[in-house]
């Protein structure tokens, strides 16, 4: 995965450049890491203070600086999901990982959020798409800094060994094991056009408070699961089902008429935007089978929605 530099990086001395350079890498693996886009700019931001904190002479003997910058970001990240896993067990109702928009909305090309996003520098691909994160929850922390390293970002296993500290056959096992976790029966492929119309027509009856429309397009054993954080109200539990999930929703629309529903790009994937007077209030991830929604995550929690914020 390419580095990008920033518009002003051209004006600065070449070793200083080649260390912001490395921005947006370090960016894209805290994200997969953590699941969360200001947990990841903190990382960095840790990562980028220690390199600082050195010496001169102490950064000069450092033969790859982005080999040094990745190593130090994936082993804050190793501490975090340790001390994670605690948090989310207090964390009130359901976690799901912060959502990232694309820099356009999928349905027309407008830009979506305004100023720079942060969430620019997210490369976005499968490895980012909200079923696979929220899976990759299911591994342990090793597990997934193994398997991200090694299966998203191609280091070998002698790199990664060297990363987090163990053998090079460790991190084989902890990735296989990852793997193990993470397998899911085969789905039928769903092509982006079909899931962006399945998104469009999920939309549209939502608006129109139609159930049976709904029910049409949701899998009968779907699941739904909202995220407020504890800071605004939502579900608890996943609500499972889709009748369930179907009346649900069509109460949601009568309940809040002026909700204005936008088809936007979803950590890659087309997904929706739920807004009132301008302002995010919710972002929903789809994960459609063949021409059935069998998943439907909602993120509430403003903490998680500052990407997405406008105006």
């Amino acid at each position: 995965m390419s580095s990008q530099s920033g518009p002003g990086d051209n004006r600065l001395d070449p070793g200083l450049r080649a260390i912001v350079s490395e921005r947006r890498q370090l960016i894209n693996l805290a994200y997969r890491l953590l699941g969360s886009l200001a947990d990841a700019e903190d990382v960095v931001q840790e990562t980028y203070a220690r390199w600082y904190a050195m010496s001169a002479h102490q950064r000069e003997a450092i033969g790859s600086p982005g080999a040094w910058l990745t190593t130090v970001a994936s082993r804050i990240c190793l501490d975090l999901l340790g001390s994670a896993r605690a948090r989310r067990e207090r964390y009130v109702g359901e976690w799901i990982p912060e959502p990232v928009p694309d820099r356009t909305e999928w349905l027309d090309g407008r830009s979506g959020g305004s100023g720079v996003d942060p969430a620019d520098r997210i490369t976005l691909d499968e490895s980012v798409n909200m079923a696979f994160l929220v899976v990759l929850e299911l591994t342990t922390p090793a597990e997934r800094v193994a398997f991200i390293l090694h299966d998203v970002f191609r280091y070998s296993f002698a790199e990664v060994a060297e990363i987090v500290g163990r053998t090079p056959a460790a991190c084989r096992q902890l990735a296989s094991s990852a793997r193990r976790r993470i397998r899911v029966p085969p789905a039928p492929v769903t092509p982006t056009a079909q899931r962006a119309g399945i998104v469009r027509d999920f939309k549209q009856a939502w608006e129109a408070g139609d159930i049976d429309a709904l029910v049409g397009l949701l899998d009968p054993a779907a699941t739904a699961t909202g995220d407020g954080g504890g800071l605004v109200s939502a579900e608890l539990r996943p609500i499972e089902g889709g009748r369930r999930i179907a009346t649900y929703f069509a109460d949601l629309a009568g309940r809040a008429p002026d909700l204005t529903i936008l088809e936007r790009t979803v950590n890659g994937q087309p997904g929706l935007v739920a807004q009132q007077d301008d302002v995010t209030v919710a972002v929903f991830a789809f994960d459609i089978a063949g021409d059935r929604i069998r998943h439907i995550w909602g993120v509430r929690n403003p903490e998680k929605l500052r990407p997405w914020t406008t105006g």
